[in-house]
């Protein structure tokens, strides 16, 4: 069986593609509701798209038509994406995006919804979307992307067919890097290992020296801890760069998404603007400002992982086991900080940690979480 070239994106997931395979390829129609789930960085999205371009075209996932290119680049009217900018998915979107499922399709046999962060729904909003996957429209499926079964209600779980997937391997990340991206290997390596697998994030390390910046410094603000004045310094560039990375990640597309709205109210950014001008500006201003608190918080989030990821490596240089470190650039850092402390204190550093993540997503002040977890990370050295 030939794997369609729209899937050529997605890696290391042969039993998932194959399953989707023998889904396209059978004579019957096909399942109305779908689950894919993963560790961050497995590719849900990735390969929720990929089964839906090859539902919308007519080779089955040519990946050259326009039906393909078209989901390729997020315009294909029969395409629906929901990835909200909130920090959960609002019921108002739940229900404006159940009102699109019901159109028909306008280009192909199927209408394709795509829920990412299916996770950030509360109990009421998944309640909303459950009738939509008990009964859907004739043509239209349902795809939820989420990092595991666990993520949404019993009663969603049990209307979906479930694809599960794995973290690539670092190689394969690579390999990818280095083939649809033009970037050398050794960056490749060390941004893919960076990220621990994580497809998207290595690919923004890869290619964004920026953001390669802004990791190192974390992470050094971090091995820099030896007292509290130093521990609330590190508190505060940690808060200052994941504000610094949203804020890039958010203004370009901010500035984009304004000049789209003028042109199509057929306003000029100096030109007079009428109240309903008025009111559709304020209501993307507002939309964005919502979006740059998520994005702050996604940029703590990132910091976490990384900063996990150094005291995992801090106990693999202790424990002798000869895994590849996930920061290879900072192992003469991480090696002086391995001798320092002992392998309790670097336990307790990642159990810290963790409970920081879990405590941030329950909307305690980010400051607060700073303060106390760079002050638990300062260097106590084992006598």
């Amino acid at each position: 069986m030939q794997t369609p070239r729209v899937f050529r994106d997605v890696i290391s997931q042969p039993e998932a593609v194959t399953e989707l395979l023998r889904e396209l390829n059978k004579e019957t129609d096909v399942h109305h509701a779908w689950l894919f789930t993963g560790p961050p960085g497995s590719g849900r999205s990735e390969i929720a798209l990929a089964f839906a371009g090859a539902l919308v075209c007519e080779s089955g996932g040519c990946g050259i038509c326009n039906a393909c290119q078209m989901v390729s680049v997020g315009n294909h009217p029969d395409v629906q994406v929901l990835n909200t900018e909130r920090v959960q998915i609002s019921i108002d979107e739940v229900a404006e995006f159940i009102s699109r499922s019901l159109q028909m399709p306008a280009l192909a046999n199927y209408r394709i919804m795509i829920v990412e962060d299916a996770d950030r729904m509360s109990e009421r909003t998944s309640n909303l979307l459950l009738k939509s996957l008990e009964e859907p429209p004739r043509g239209t499926i349902w795809m939820l992307c989420a990092p595991s079964e666990a993520d949404l209600l019993p009663t969603i779980r049990s209307r979906v067919r479930r694809i599960m997937l794995k973290v690539p391997s670092v190689e394969e990340v690579a390999n990818l890097l280095m083939e649809k991206y033009g970037v050398d290997e050794k960056l490749a390596l060390q941004s893919a290992a960076n990220a621990q697998s994580h497809v998207g994030m290595a690919r923004r390390l890869a290619t964004n020296s920026t953001a390669r910046d802004r990791r190192r410094q974390a992470l050094l603000s971090v091995l820099s801890i030896m007292d509290i004045p130093s521990a609330l310094s590190a508190s505060a560039a940690l808060l200052r760069l994941a504000e610094s990375d949203g804020a890039q990640l958010t203004a370009e597309l901010d500035e984009q998404e304004k000049s789209e709205l003028l042109a199509r109210l057929g306003v000029s950014a100096e030109g007079k603007m009428t109240p309903a001008t008025r009111s559709q500006i304020k209501k993307l201003e507002e939309a964005q400002k919502r979006r740059a608190t998520r994005s702050k918080r996604d940029g703590l989030d990132r910091v976490f992982v990384d900063l996990m990821g150094l005291y995992r490596d801090v106990l693999t240089i202790q424990l002798g086991s000869g895994q590849r470190l996930i920061n290879p650039d900072l192992e003469v850092e991480i090696r002086a900080l391995a001798k320092d402390i002992t392998q309790a204190q670097a336990i307790h550093a990642i159990e810290k940690i963790q409970q920081v993540r879990y405590r941030m997503d329950r909307n305690v002040r980010e400051n607060y979480l700073l303060d106390s977890l760079a002050v638990t990370l300062r260097r106590k050295v084992r006598r």
